[in-house]
């Protein structure tokens, strides 16, 4: 009875070591889902405050003018956004090409865990 005792608290030792591996995993994935494209730095939104400043007044000068400055103005503007999504597109690819991996990640480390499990059964 006392050697089962043991075995128990053994394993239960081992699945507290597998949590607490398993929180310090998690937050490192979410440090780099972070870096990645999570959350916007200052320079990100100083730069989307000057691309925004840039379209309007590009847009406000091609409602004052006439002719052909005006055709290149919202040439200009519309060349703009669309680099802007080109841009967006990018990072939105990054953001989805981590995921694929972070999942991936983890599928494999259920089966690895799962084959564990497996084999103390037996």
């Amino acid at each position: 009875m006392e050697e089962r005792n043991e075995r128990i608290d053994e394993e239960l030792q081992d699945l507290i070591q597998e949590v607490e591996d398993y929180k310090q995993e998690k937050e490192r994935v979410r440090e780099i889902v972070g870096k990645v494209g999570g959350v916007p730095t200052s320079t990100t939104r100083f730069l989307n405050i000057i691309f925004v400043v840039f379209v309007l007044a590009d847009l406000a000068i091609s409602l004052l003018s006439e002719g052909k400055l005006r055709l290149a103005m919202v040439e200009l503007a519309i060349f703009a956004i669309s680099l802007k999504l080109i841009y967006l597109i990018h990072k939105q690819s990054r953001v989805n090409h981590l995921h694929t991996w972070i999942l991936s990640s983890l599928e494999w480390r259920i089966n690895e865990v799962l084959e564990e499990i497996r084999v103390k059964k037996k």
